[in-house]
């Protein structure tokens, strides 16, 4: 009798999932696009694994921010030089950078190790639509939030 169970890594043979982001609340499609990531919506998760699926998120411009976010909501980036702090608003970073919004709420929701690091290259966020001549060989699977 086998005392615990670890879940195999699934190498070339991970699914492919497509989420459209269009009128999504930001906070809850970062929530699934994680759980896929991380594979904790399989009966067999195993934290130390690297299990996930790839998931591709289309319409990142399109992306849903309730109350008055799109205003006082602000983001980061730091270049490492004395006064290299600069602040942006959500509004600025959706004009410039859809893309990104997704990408660092799903880092907020992922552990902090090599693993969610690996995880991140597997997540493919597109502002606008997805041709899907693209991706036809990799066969994505379309999930309707």
């Amino acid at each position: 009798m086998q005392k615990s169970y670890r879940a195999p890594n699934p190498g070339a043979n991970r699914p492919w999932f497509i989420i459209d982001a269009k009128d999504r609340p930001l906070g809850r499609l970062a929530v699934v696009v994680a759980n896929k990531l991380r594979a904790k919506d399989l009966p067999t998760f195993d934290p130390s694994v690297d299990a996930g699926a790839f998931v591709i998120v289309k319409n990142a411009a399109l992306v849903k921010l309730t109350g008055n976010k799109e205003e006082q909501k602000t983001y980061q980036r730091y270049s490492g030089w004395r006064n290299g702090l600069k602040t942006f608003s959500a509004a600025t970073m959706r004009e410039k950078h859809p893309d990104r919004m997704i990408m660092e709420a799903v880092w907020g929701m992922l552990p902090k190790n090599n693993i969610a690091r690996k995880m991140m290259t597997r997540l493919k966020v597109f502002a606008s639509e997805v041709d899907g001549g693209m991706l036809a060989a990799q066969k994505p699977v379309e999930i309707t939030l």
